[in-house]
């Protein structure tokens, strides 16, 4: 018997890293897994590695229009949502003198208003007692240099869960933020110019990391589905830190 039999679960940003990472665990736990990402190729590679009857919704979820499609999918097809994982998000590197107006927009479309909506959209398919869970980030509990507005827009993530879990409380629907610290993903490698800056990212970033190196998506994902399950029946409100005690010493 699987902790998420019979629930119907959908994952923003599923295609590669945490989210590919929690949409084969919620899969194995028993979940009908909705999964969404921008790039059609990578996205239907990802539900053929998850399996388990997934399905893929290509789509950005700063495209409200996008969002719209997404639910008027799982609509059609499961008729309701037990676990919404808003995870789906982004940064780039910038200096306070560097940042620019597209930066600033494009980060706080994805972060902010992406996520907004993606939990709003999904409302009327939300059952009472439903598990929303944002994804948050160690950046918005700690300086990082050129990455502060990165950090400001997951501050407002994490302000997002405070509040819903308030505006959602007579429905009994718990919001909670689950926050990873440095992650080996596609996304965190992204981020530096070549192999070598890659390798000293690497090591700066593990340099400050109590257990002395990265998480893997696996792990974060154990605790996105302990945040999806009945195990958290009186979670609510909260940051879940898996960070390896960066943003805790």
């Amino acid at each position: 018997m699987g902790r998420l039999d019979n629930k119907i679960t959908v994952i923003t940003g599923a295609n590669s890293g945490i989210g590919l990472a929690s949409a084969k665990r919620f899969a194995r736990e028993g979940a009908r897994v909705f999964m969404t990402g921008r790039r059609q190729r990578e996205l239907d590679a990802a539900v053929a590695e998850v399996g388990h009857g997934a399905s893929g919704v290509q789509g950005d979820i700063a495209n409200l229009a996008d969002l719209d499609r997404l639910y008027d999918t799982v609509a059609r097809e499961a008729g309701r949502i037990d676990v919404l994982f808003a995870n789906a998000g982004g940064g780039e590197f910038a200096s306070l003198a560097d940042i620019t107006e597209e930066h600033v927009e494009r980060t706080l479309a994805t972060n902010v208003k992406g996520t907004l909506f993606t939990v709003q959209k999904a409302l009327p398919l939300l059952v009472d007692g439903a598990s929303v869970i944002l994804t948050g980030s160690t950046a918005a509990s700690t300086g990082s240099p050129a990455f502060s507005v990165y950090g400001a827009s997951k501050a407002a993530v994490r302000s997002f869960a405070r509040n819903w879990s308030l505006d959602l409380a007579p429905r009994r629907i718990r919001v909670n933020v689950l926050v990873p610290g440095a992650t080996s993903t596609p996304g965190l490698h992204g981020l530096s110019p070549s192999e070598e800056a890659g390798r000293a990212f690497v090591a700066g970033m593990e340099a400050q990391i109590p257990l002395g190196r990265m998480g893997s998506p696996d792990e974060t994902a154990a605790a996105a589905l302990f945040l999806a399950s009945d195990d958290a029946s009186f979670v609510n409100g909260s940051e879940l830190f898996v960070d390896g005690g960066q943003a805790q010493i």
